[in-house]
């Protein structure tokens, strides 16, 4: 795959460069997982930071070179093969230490630790991200699936139907989430579309596709109504049932 020579280079460039205090790769090649659809992935951590663009242009042609809005510079490389490169100093390290889970073997991660810094900071992390587990983390995450959902009602009503579509993403996500936890298909918790076509059971992504719109009203109302009738399935199995909201979502959808 043009993803492992990409990934080579980088990995030499690297080792190669006495700036660079640590890197690392994650995502899905980190993972074992990567096919070739998905992205190269990298967290550079610099004594004396470099030109991020001049940097990436080392590792070989690119079409384009843009600075994303999670702070990251993503390469554009022949193939429409995405690059991720964030840029930090070494000072960062220790921030590693704060992220939800690795995701990766630490040594399938590690690309230079030049002080062991790197190590350490992955080391402390799980390998898994926490899920939520109490009461009120569960009620929260129900909550927040509401939350989106009104929203999509009342922008549907008004006529936004660009907006509900957008509002509706943060339905499906959170409903998505939902859905993992009560099926306990709690692979890929971070980013939960990831293979949900591979993690869930036929009859849950039915009911997840139902609710997936177009910027029409009639679709717009048919997904909220679906998104409804799936949570609503689900809710009572994660968190306690809030009466009067259910009512009210009951007859709104």
């Amino acid at each position: 795959m043009r993803q492992h020579r990409l990934i080579a280079d980088v990995e030499r460039i690297c080792r190669a460069d006495g700036r660079l205090a640590a890197a690392l790769t994650y995502g899905s090649f980190a993972a074992g997982q990567g096919d070739v659809h998905s992205d190269i992935e990298f967290w550079l951590f610099f004594e004396s930071p470099p030109d991020p663009y001049e940097w990436i242009r080392g590792v070989g042609p690119s079409h384009y070179v843009v600075g994303n809005e999670f702070g990251a510079h993503v390469a554009f490389f022949p193939g429409l093969i995405r690059g991720e490169f964030h840029f930090a100093t070494a000072a960062d390290i220790p921030s590693v230490g704060s992220w939800p889970a690795r995701g990766a073997p630490v040594d399938r991660m590690i690309v230079v630790d030049r002080s062991g810094a790197l190590r350490k900071a992955l080391d402390q992390l799980p390998d898994q991200p926490r899920l939520p587990g109490t009461p009120d983390e569960r009620a929260e995450l129900c909550g927040r699936f509401a939350n989106w959902l009104i929203l999509a009602h009342h922008v549907t009503r008004r006529g936004e139907w660009l907006r509900a579509v957008d509002a509706l993403t943060h339905v499906q996500r959170h409903l998505l989430w939902m859905a993992r936890l009560a099926e306990n298909r709690t692979q890929h918790w971070l980013t939960p579309s990831r293979a949900a076509e591979t993690d869930l059971p036929p009859a849950v992504l039915h009911d997840l596709h139902l609710a997936t719109a177009t910027a029409d009203p009639d679709s717009l109302r048919a997904a909220l109504s679906a998104a409804w009738s799936t949570g609503r399935r689900y809710w009572p199995e994660l968190a306690p049932v809030p009466t009067g909201l259910f009512a009210e979502l009951d007859a709104a959808m």
